[in-house]
């Protein structure tokens, strides 16, 4: 790191208990940090966007302050480099005033294509030339800083409100907030989810995709709850895990987490993954819990589409705003 990027000092030593949590912001330009930094302004956080990495040390020499503090880095800045950005993280570690952690936005490169043809604009390291070019240059440049990463985010497949919710999960600091579970069904065949903490496989389950007249529907449908629940093997499956999430909870909040997500699969992502997710998140909310779910294949069919089950907890726990999703593309 150049030697005008150097804190004033360098100091090792245990961190203490009231170290500054600090969260550096970054990824790919278009991956949604400007969206991840007004979030985190909304949970407390002095957030500051865009700050060259040269005035950073100063900003952090200064007085302590009391909220945590967010700040976004960004490859437009002219002192921008990798190795800028991996050195300022390792003395910040070093460092017991200050908690840093490292969120980086990740995106697949077609989608961060898509998203400037239509939005019509220039990508900042190939302004004169087509996006390609300086999404793949800018994706090259930060895989140090992604491999540095303690949160990662595929904004891929998220909306801005989607992005928010996640961010919620792993970052609010408001006081009363309980560790919350989100419930992700989806299809083998296309992957599994990032992000989660633990997959069951639903495979082994009677697929109701073989009866005909169950085939059109899906697992927010009565009939199709029924007919898998019916198989039986899966009483004591859903027991077991049931059991085996209630156990662990308690745990993740001794380690501070703040969210626990539980993906469940099966072979289309339409039938039994999402009768487990329903059931499931049923089954959570009446013990207290707070839980969100996403029916990843589901909403490529219908993304306007809400649960049974989070319509339920919705009215159950007294929300105010429903919680369907912004389908917008991040920008």
């Amino acid at each position: 790191m150049a030697e005008d990027l150097d804190l004033a000092e360098d100091r090792d030593g245990p961190r203490t208990a009231d170290a500054q949590r600090l969260v550096l912001v970054t990824g790919p330009s278009g991956a949604g940090r400007s969206t991840a930094i007004n979030a985190l302004e909304d949970m407390g956080f002095e957030a500051i966007d865009n700050l060259p990495l040269s005035l950073i040390p100063r900003l952090l020499d200064g007085p302590s302050r009391p909220e945590p503090l967010a700040l976004g880095l960004d490859v437009r800045n002219r002192d921008f480099s990798s190795a800028n950005v991996i050195e300022l993280i390792d003395r910040l570690t070093r460092d017991p005033r200050y908690a840093p952690e490292v969120l980086y936005l990740d995106c697949d490169p077609d989608v961060l294509v898509r998203r400037y043809n239509e939005t019509r604009r220039r990508h900042p390291l190939t302004p004169d030339s087509a996006p390609l070019g300086g999404v793949t240059a800018e994706v090259d440049l930060l895989q140090p800083i992604r491999a540095r990463a303690d949160v990662l985010v595929d904004t891929s497949e998220l909306s801005p409100h989607d992005l928010k919710a996640e961010l919620t999960r792993w970052f609010d600091v408001r006081q009363g907030r309980r560790l919350s579970v989100s419930l992700h069904s989806f299809s083998y065949k296309r992957g599994v989810p990032r992000g989660v903490d633990m997959m069951f496989d639903c495979r082994f389950l009677s697929n109701p995709h073989w009866q005909p007249e169950l085939r059109a529907l899906t697992g927010l449908d009565r009939q199709v709850q029924d007919f898998v629940r019916d198989d039986e093997r899966f009483a004591e499956f859903f027991q077991r895990v049931r059991e085996l999430i209630l156990f662990l909870l308690p745990a993740h909040i001794e380690e501070g987490k703040t969210h626990l997500a539980v993906g469940f699969g099966c072979t289309g992502g339409k039938h039994r993954s999402v009768t487990m997710a329903e059931l499931m998140a049923l089954a959570l909310a009446e013990a207290g819990w707070p839980v969100s779910i996403r029916h990843r294949e589901l909403e490529r069919r219908n993304p306007t589409s809400l649960s049974a089950a989070e319509l339920g907890r919705q009215a159950a726990t007294g929300e105010a705003e429903t919680q369907a999703a912004e389908f917008g593309r991040l920008r």
